[in-house]
């Protein structure tokens, strides 16, 4: 492994743009700095492999990102980022049906992969707290191909589309949002009506009176026309919504566009694992009063305390899976963190991983997350493909890298959205438990939705 520091350290969103005309493009991006899990964010594009597959040819797809990783194996540099060269790119929520026998969506109009991802042999690294950025590669060759491609004058990304054939096209149900919650201008449709997704709310309460689940994630899908492109969306959506799990993924037939808060699998090379499981939601608010007020509403809230104690709890049991003994533990409870649209109540579970096991190995034992499934979590999952109309697709998977090292980080692909042929899709969704209030609940997911959805809103 080499390192080569880049002196001063390159503006990473100038960087992205010097590397648009380069396939397979990944930014994953710690937009809000100022905190640890602000700190370092990563940059490679033109991988050596791509590594894909949906539904049963999607099964061993990680094996393969595994077996090519194993050559690569490296012990890691002191001092420098964690993602030093490896793979990368994101896991579709749809791959926990390799995982479990579980029913599909009715809908899969936007038929992604449910895996992708590149083997990388160079990466642009940045630690932002200490204002130092370096190009980390495998070998002199392909550290001099990255030193070479950074500093060289910027290009537009290039606009792709897909022709699909029709007979693939058969959508989901598609309906106006109320106009007074959303600028009529954006044109955005859900795959809900309003009173839909109220009756899908109280279908769940149904399912957790009968005993069948205890909680349940339900969402929505947004859509709207894309006239710009997927790059000027995602450099408006970090300046508005800047988060610590942002990225932008440049793929040959669509863009992932994501401002994720969300932690699901970190694991180090020492085999240590973190993740940071959210489960409740309040807006911001107007003026420094009114937002406190709300993030204490929050913090005291039983309803949501309970909600995020259920999923820490289900975690828990799927860390123990694959770590050894007396290790898995809470290390943090009910925690209050911002962001720019919303507070949200967060907890930090950890464990050592068991001799033989890893990376693979733990996304295996916890995909899909708790936080956006519920819990009994296959059951769970049932209800939402019975009562949500589309595939989620990336939504709701993980997006990160899985470094030659070792190292694992992956975000909770949440607050993000997919464009592809000049349209942008998204979703949002929450908790459902025996007393959740419909209405509050379809509130909920505007709230979660906004940053994404104020970003679509050009400047005139």
């Amino acid at each position: 492994m080499i390192a080569h520091e880049l002196v001063p350290a390159p503006d990473p969103v100038r960087c992205c743009e010097q590397l648009a005309d380069l396939p397979h493009r990944v930014f994953l991006d710690s937009a809000q700095q100022g905190s640890p899990l602000g700190r370092y964010s990563f940059l490679a594009a033109d991988p050596v492999e791509v590594v894909q597959g949906k539904g049963a040819a999607s099964a061993g797809a990680l094996g393969r990102v595994r077996a090519l990783l194993a050559p690569r194996a490296a012990t890691p540099i002191p001092g420098l980022p964690p993602f030093q060269t490896g793979a990368a790119g994101y896991i579709a929520y749809d791959w926990g049906r390799t995982l479990e026998r579980l029913p599909a969506a009715r809908f899969d109009d936007l038929d992604l992969a449910d895996i992708v991802f590149g083997i990388y042999d160079w990466v642009i690294a940045w630690d932002h707290e200490q204002s130092r950025a370096w190009v980390i590669a495998r070998d002199e060759r392909a550290k001099d191909r990255g030193v070479a491609l950074v500093g060289r004058a910027a290009t537009l990304a290039p606009q792709r589309s897909r022709v699909v054939p029709q007979e693939q096209l058969e959508r989901p149900p598609s309906y106006p949002v109320d106009a007074g919650a959303v600028d009529p201008r954006l044109g955005l449709r859900s795959s809900f009506t309003h009173a839909g997704y109220l009756e899908a709310v109280t279908r769940v309460r149904e399912y957790i009176l009968a005993g069948d689940i205890f909680q349940a994630n339900l969402s929505q899908r947004f859509e709207a026309p894309l006239a710009e492109s997927p790059w000027d969306l995602y450099r408006r959506l970090r300046e508005q919504n800047a988060a610590p799990f942002a990225a932008f993924l440049d793929l040959p037939d669509f863009a992932v566009v994501s401002a994720s808060p969300e932690r699901f699998m970190r694991v180090d090379a020492s085999g240590h694992v973190e993740t940071r499981p959210i489960k409740g939601t309040r807006p911001r608010g107007i003026g420094p009063e009114h937002d406190a007020a709300l993030g204490r509403a929050l913090t005291e809230s039983a309803k949501d305390r309970a909600e995020n104690l259920m999923i820490v709890d289900l975690i828990r049991n799927d860390l123990s899976r694959v770590c050894a003994p007396g290790t898995v533990r809470v290390r943090e409870l009910f925690a209050l963190e911002h962001f720019a649209t919303v507070h949200h109540l967060v907890s930090t579970v950890v464990g050592d991983l068991l001799p033989g096991k890893d990376a693979l190995d733990l996304l295996r034992a916890s995909f899909p997350g708790g936080s956006i499934t519920g819990a009994p979590k296959i059951r769970a999952v049932e209800i939402i493909a019975e009562l949500e109309p589309s595939a989620r697709g990336v939504y709701c998977g993980a997006i990160g890298y899985w470094s030659a090292t070792g190292d694992l980080d992956t975000s909770v692909a949440i607050r993000t959205a997919v464009a592809r042929d000049g349209r942008v899709y998204l979703n949002a969704g929450g908790g459902i438990v025996a007393d959740s209030d419909a209405e509050q609940e379809y509130r909920e997911t505007l709230d979660k939705a906004r940053g994404l959805i104020d970003a679509l809103v050009a400047p005139a």
